[in-house]
This record gives structure tokens, C-alpha cells and sequence, in this order.
């Protein structure tokens, strides 16, 4: 997959939203096989999901606060009359649409 490297935001938030829902279908075929949440290998596939969505999480964060601190400076005197001579604009916050994605999930087995 492309989105990361292409730096469309708009690409990046559909592939992370795929990524959730195919977690999702995941997580509820392990409900179904209990032996599956005793192998070693699913246990370590929990944690290092659970790393990599802290991850994800604190990566939005510090995106969300650049974009914030751009477009403050791309508005404020004497910044915006650079920005307005070298054509740099605002950029889109990261933002999940649905509430129920917004939050980090709580992985259990």
C-alpha cells in the first residue's frame, strides 16, 4: 500500500481505517477459537498491535500539532507574508470520522 509514502492524508486515513476493520474481523475470529488466544503467537500479535496503535496514536498527535502550528504561522503576521509569497497553505487535520475509531480500541482475549 502507497498511502504512506504518497502524502495524501485523505489515503492515509481510508488505509488506516481499512486496517481497524480487518483488525476488527480479526479479533472477532478469536472470540470464536479460545485455543487461538492461548498460542504464543497470537499473544505476541496482541502486544505488538497494542504497540503499534500507541504508536499510531502518538504519530496523530504530533501530525495533528505540526498542521496546528503551521497554520498558525501560515495566518499570523509577519509569517503569513512569506507564506503568501512562496504559496504555502494550510494543511487538514488527521481526523477519524467515526466516534467509535476515534478512541484507542481495548484489545482483550
Amino acid at each position: 500500500m502507497t498511502a504512506g509514502n504518497s502524502g495524501d492524508i485523505g489515503a492515509q486515513i481510508q488505509a488506516e481505517n481499512a486496517l481497524a476493520g480487518t483488525l476488527k474481523s480479526l479479533f472477532a475470529l478469536a472470540e470464536n477459537y479460545p485455543d487461538l488466544k492461548a498460542n504464543t503467537s497470537f499473544l505476541q500479535l496482541q502486544n505488538t498491535l497494542g504497540e503499534i496503535e500507541e504508536n499510531l496514536s502518538n504519530a496523530r498527535r504530533y501530525y495533528n500539532a505540526l498542521v496546528r502550528d503551521n497554520n498558525t504561522a501560515v495566518e499570523a503576521f509577519p509569517t503569513n507574508l512569506i507564506a503568501n509569497q512562496f504559496n504555502f497553505g494550510k494543511f487538514n487535520f488527521f481526523e477519524i470520522e467515526n466516534d467509535a475509531e476515534r478512541d484507542n480500541p481495548v484489545v482483550q482475549f
